[in-house]
């Protein structure tokens, strides 16, 4: 068979003809003819020409978001393209292991179903520049164009494309990576390549069983996460969005970021870590939830200390730094811009996280961290909003045992029992004790770690009751000094009395001679 390029001599003489023809009349006859001449030719080209054209381009006009269409077709044809393209450039290394190949510009690749032929194609469209500029422009285009017979019309736009979607879908769950991406400023979403979301492949090793946690807590929290996964006609048939709000608080050490990795993991969802002092106002985060896709993990940390939802905190220049770098008005722009503080408010994310733009997608968890639980907004946390609230605490003795096992492979030992009764008399965050147990030489075993944590929990003890011991004497002598305070200011307001002797004068008129 004759590649779509390769076709009959004949053929192509035809249509070039038709096109110079319609190309010299579009040039000299006048606008309102130049209609008759584009409706006619193009019913002339479809005599000699009997093939229909599809085009999927990469971006949908809702807010230049990726085309999921495009991405899927695009991994449908890696599979393809190793067996008939000429062409291909590796787009993805998985695993470290092996190479994903995809089609190349402007290469044409061959598919058949059904015992029907089609072609698709890669096409790039590069804008012309009217001036000189050293970085190619920014809206370059490209879209997959596929051709074949009309007379397959129905089958290819019914069965092939589902099956080219289902299929592209499939192969891109089996090549993907997790990833960790991060928010750019705004500023660069419009810039040479700019996007709005940057990557790295996310390999966080965590997972629900090496996690320092009693072991119910993390069997409830898994059954929720797999009773969400499977929720979709559930969370239709509620009138829900299909999302749910975790809200992680405890003190620090305590393992936040961890259970959003065994998450990510347990999940195989992508994390999205939403910086909120980039944000420069309610539309940009709202621009930022409309492209963040499905089966995703958005995370805010620490937003106890973000905005001025609950007290902002930013860094002031020093003055000499600014006097520095007067000279430069490029770079003073751009802190200048840095250094505005985000219109972000309250109710801007309280829609991001439940309002109308939240349905925009499906199958997301959106995780707040926070230290100081007590700081945030009831109207932020409550229960609708952050469905599941899970406390972060420090370590019990089952925890303790669950680390033992990861760390040193103890599912017993002699030394429990005293681990047992310190954690309950002292607290130690999880990120310590595991510290305790890790080996810090080839030549510590087990049992040296494990006096090696009786020993920080009995220092711990130690500091804490000192720790009580002084607070306590604070406060007693913060009592006493008040006391006191309240003993003088009482005896200046008490009037003064004289005191009579017997004589009949008063202690004053003595005193006086």
């Amino acid at each position: 068979m004759m590649r779509m390029g390769e076709m009959g001599p004949q053929l192509g003489s035809v249509i070039a003809s038709v096109m110079f023809v319609c190309t010299i009349f579009r040039q000299y006859l006048p606008p309102q003819l130049r209609y008759y001449v584009d409706k006619y030719s193009h019913k002339l080209v479809k005599l000699f020409y009997p093939y229909i054209q599809i085009i999927f381009d990469e971006y949908t006009t809702e807010f230049r978001k990726r085309s999921e269409v495009y991405s899927a077709i695009q991994s449908y044809l890696s599979t393809k393209s190793s067996t008939s393209a000429r062409r291909l450039k590796a787009q993805d290394v998985k695993d470290s292991k092996s190479l994903v190949l995809g089609v190349d510009d402007n290469e044409e690749v061959t598919d058949e179903f059904q015992g029907i032929k089609l072609w698709w194609v890669l096409i790039k469209r590069v804008p012309r520049q009217t001036s000189f500029s050293f970085y190619p422009q920014s809206d370059e285009k490209k879209h997959y164009k596929l051709t074949f017979h009309r007379r397959h019309r129905d089958v290819v736009t019914g069965a092939y494309l589902a099956h080219v979607i289902k299929e592209g879908k499939a192969i891109a769950v089996g090549n993907r990576q997790r990833k960790l991406y991060v928010n750019n400023p705004s500023r660069n979403w419009y810039t040479y390549r700019g996007k709005i979301w940057s990557h790295v492949v996310f390999e966080h090793p965590a997972t629900f069983e090496t996690l320092g946690l009693h072991p119910k807590k993390k069997e409830e929290i898994v059954n929720d996460l797999i009773k969400f996964s499977k929720g979709k006609e559930y969370y239709a048939k509620i009138g829900k969005a299909w999302k749910r709000g975790y809200l992680l608080y405890g003190p620090p050490g305590t393992g936040k970021s961890t259970m959003i990795a065994a998450m990510s993991n347990l999940m195989d969802y992508d994390v999205y870590d939403l910086e909120l002092t980039t944000v420069k106002d309610n539309t940009e985060l709202r621009k930022l939830m409309i492209d963040t896709p499905s089966k995703s993990i958005i995370v805010i940390e620490d937003i106890d200390c973000s905005l001025d939802l609950t007290g902002q905190r930013k860094k002031k220049k020093e003055k000499d730094e600014e006097e520095n770098e007067e000279n430069d008005p490029v770079k003073k722009k751009m802190e200048k811009e840095e250094s505005q503080p985000s219109k972000v408010t309250l109710s801007g994310l309280l829609n991001f996280n439940d309002g109308i733009w939240s349905a925009c997608g499906g199958e997301r968890l959106i995780v707040f961290t926070t230290n100081y639980v007590d700081k945030l907004d009831p109207a932020l946390i409550r229960r609708g909003r952050m469905d599941k609230h899970i406390e972060l605490s420090y370590c019990c003795y089952e925890a303790f045992k669950v680390l033992a096992r990861n760390y040193l492979d103890l599912e017993s030992h002699e030394l429990f029992e005293t681990i047992e009764r310190l954690l309950g008399e002292t607290n130690m965050i999880p990120a310590d004790v595991a510290e305790n147990l890790m080996p810090n030489s080839v030549t510590e075993d087990a049992d040296s770690c494990l006096k090696k944590l009786i020993e920080a929990l009995e220092t711990a003890k130690e500091e804490a009751r000192k720790k009580a011991e002084e607070e306590e004497a604070s406060k007693k002598a913060e009592e006493e000094a008040k006391l006191k305070a309240e003993k003088k200011e009482k005896e200046k307001q008490e009037p003064a009395k004289d005191e009579v002797k017997c004589n009949g004068t008063s202690t004053k008129e003595e005193d006086a001679k």
